[in-house]
């Protein structure tokens, strides 16, 4: 009996591990347009994420995919990617971030999203299931349908003090609603004076109390100064263990019967 149990055991937590292994985790952020400084912030989490072992590509929804830069929107077959081996170098690569364009291609899948809730993330396992991680950067509008019904806590950039906190409170009531999800808010406040830290604190407690009072939600608040490589590790680490995870449910056929054929003239390209 003993025997057995133990074999039950082992079986069980093989199956365990092949389900971890199938698995992509994936961390989602909100951009807001004109915030060069949040984007440098993004590619900082994402070199963390390398660092501590986890080969990450990140989906940029704030650039838009074209013959001279390709991105998703090729991948998912809606135009032929203009050279092979540039595709074969960023998918087989691990030691160095892949950052690919998908504006249009994240756009496609969320409106795949709206007409099949909860189905919108499946094409990115057979895409990027090389990768242990996949950072989605995009607008509201956007991520939300590709995240509904996930276990997801999305990330919200805002700035110091009372700046930006209006911005970031439309980001949260939009994912709220057509996403019924909370989200993680984190101020960088790099070089500011204790002063205006404390106000950055008082701010951040305002838009946690008109999260719970408006949208009914108790949301997640942070500061992070991006200059001290400890704190970004640690918001890192807080997003790690957020993430949630698309299982692979989807073959690579399966992804390209999702998106429409190609005309004749982009497959001679």
């Amino acid at each position: 009996m003993l025997l057995d149990s133990l074999q039950h055991q082992g079986a069980g937590l093989q199956a365990l591990m092949a389900q971890q292994q199938q698995g992509l985790r994936l961390i989602p952020m909100l951009c807001q347009p004109g915030h060069s400084s949040e984007v440098e912030v993004v590619w900082q989490l994402c070199n963390q994420w390398q660092r501590l072992g986890y080969p990450v590509v990140a989906l940029d929804g704030s650039s838009y995919e074209s013959d001279l830069i390709p991105g998703l929107d090729h991948l998912l077959g809606t135009s032929a990617w203009p050279d092979a081996n540039t595709w074969h170098s960023v998918r087989t690569s691990s030691s160095s971030l892949a950052v690919i364009s998908a504006a249009r291609g994240l756009a496609r899948l969320a409106d795949y999203g709206r007409s099949c809730p909860g189905a919108a993330l499946e094409p990115l396992h057979a895409l990027f299931r090389s990768y242990a991680l996949v950072v989605l950067y995009a607008p509201a509008t956007t991520l939300a349908p590709l995240v509904q019904r996930s276990d997801c806590q999305p990330l919200v950039l805002t700035g110091a003090g009372a700046q930006g906190m209006v911005g970031s409170y439309l980001q949260l009531k939009h994912m709220a609603h057509y996403a019924r999800l909370g989200c993680t808010v984190a101020a960088l406040h790099s070089g500011a004076t204790p002063a205006q830290q404390q106000q950055t604190q008082e701010a951040l407690g305002a838009l946690q109390r008109s999260a719970l009072q408006h949208l009914g939600q108790s949301i997640h608040t942070t500061m992070v100064d991006a200059s001290k490589p400890q704190q970004m590790q640690r918001l890192a680490l807080q997003l790690l263990e957020n993430a949630c995870t698309i299982d692979a449910t989807m073959s690579l056929a399966s992804v390209q019967s999702f998106v429409t054929p190609t005309s004749p003239r982009q497959r001679d390209h």
